[in-house]
């Protein structure tokens, strides 16, 4: 008498990362070893509410349709947000997002894939990007450190003690509202102070400004077309020693300065690392906000911390999504 063997592949347990940002959409595979599988980004180019929920339940669904061809299982999905996690209802507010005031997004992603994966779990892209560096990046082995966001916004993920912290109703780390100068002025209203002038688009706003009142500047930055001045370009035009993009730099420094030394005097972090998508080109600039924030700080404090660029590539928030759902899934 013989018998038929059936042979049944064991499945890779494995979660999905997803970060959001103000212009894309990351997603990626990652195992339980945290090594990434099958990263893709999207442009969100500007698209408001149902859409970019739509965006984000299609590339789940293709992260989950790879993983099932490649005998993975995803066992939960995490995602970062830029903006407000209301932690109770899964809404999001998501000021870079039209339509997203209290945004349904966690009642809208398990309409689609529940089924298909039974955890979905949201965070804010500041806590997203302190935890990614934890895992896999410069805040290894640290207890106390600061993940400091410049990019079309500006966000610090604080880490105190191992832990992340929140703030009453998880709204702690939006340091875009920090008070850096004075008179306030009704132009903070929408950003605060230190965003308005010294993210990706506060660099782009105090260059605006600088090309109305300065009528004798006559250098690159002045020839470009309406919607043609960029981060990028004003990186450009510094690199090519153009006297406005200069002043723009040297007042963003002065920010960064103020700002790190407010957070090294409140925090006494062990490291501030630095990360989206000003840091980047902005790295150059490490030593000057080092020396400014030294004329600020608590002068113990601020000689113990290390300023550094995030080693992650920009990858922070999707690392630390794809962190948020294994230890959902294992409790790690």
């Amino acid at each position: 008498m013989s018998c038929n063997v059936v042979s049944v592949k064991s499945l890779i347990m494995a979660v999905v990362g997803l970060d959001l940002g103000g212009t894309k959409l990351a997603g990626a595979i990652f195992q339980t070893d945290g090594s990434i599988i099958n990263k893709t980004t999207v442009m969100v180019n500007k698209q408001a509410g149902n859409e970019v929920s739509q965006m984000i339940i299609q590339l789940i669904r293709d992260q989950i349709d790879f993983a099932h061809a490649n005998d993975m299982k995803i066992d939960s999905i995490g995602c970062s947000v830029p903006g407000i996690v209301n932690s109770s209802t899964g809404g999001v507010w998501a000021p870079n997002i039209p339509g997203w005031k209290d945004f349904p997004l966690t009642e809208r992603i398990m309409e689609e894939i529940g089924e298909e994966c039974q955890t979905f779990v949201l965070d804010n892209d500041r806590a997203c990007s302190i935890m990614g560096e934890g895992w896999q990046g410069c805040a290894r082995g640290c207890k106390n450190a600061i993940f400091l966001a410049v990019g079309t916004g500006i966000g610090a993920g604080i880490m105190t003690d191992g832990k992340i912290l929140r703030g009453s109703s998880d709204i702690a780390g939006a340091i875009g509202w920090l008070a850096l100068d004075q008179p306030y002025k009704e132009k903070y209203t929408g950003y605060g102070c230190f965003e308005y002038s010294a993210s990706g688009d506060g660099l782009i706003r105090v260059a605006s400004e600088l090309l109305k009142t300065n009528h004798a500047y006559s250098g690159v930055l002045r020839t470009l077309k309406f919607g043609e001045l960029t981060t990028q370009r004003i990186f450009e035009a510094y690199r090519q020693n153009d006297t406005l993009a200069d002043q723009v730099m040297k007042q963003a420094v002065l920010y960064w300065g103020m700002a790190v030394a407010n957070l090294v005097s409140l925090f006494n972090p062990e490291k501030i690392i630095f990360g989206g998508g000003v840091f980047g080109p902005a790295v150059i600039f490490l030593g000057d906000i080092l020396s400014e924030a030294m004329k600020w700080a608590q002068p113990i404090s601020m000689q113990q911390v290390k300023l550094e660029p995030s080693l992650l590539a920009g990858d922070a928030g999707l690392i630390g999504a794809g962190f948020l759902a294994l230890t959902r899934t294992s409790g790690i």
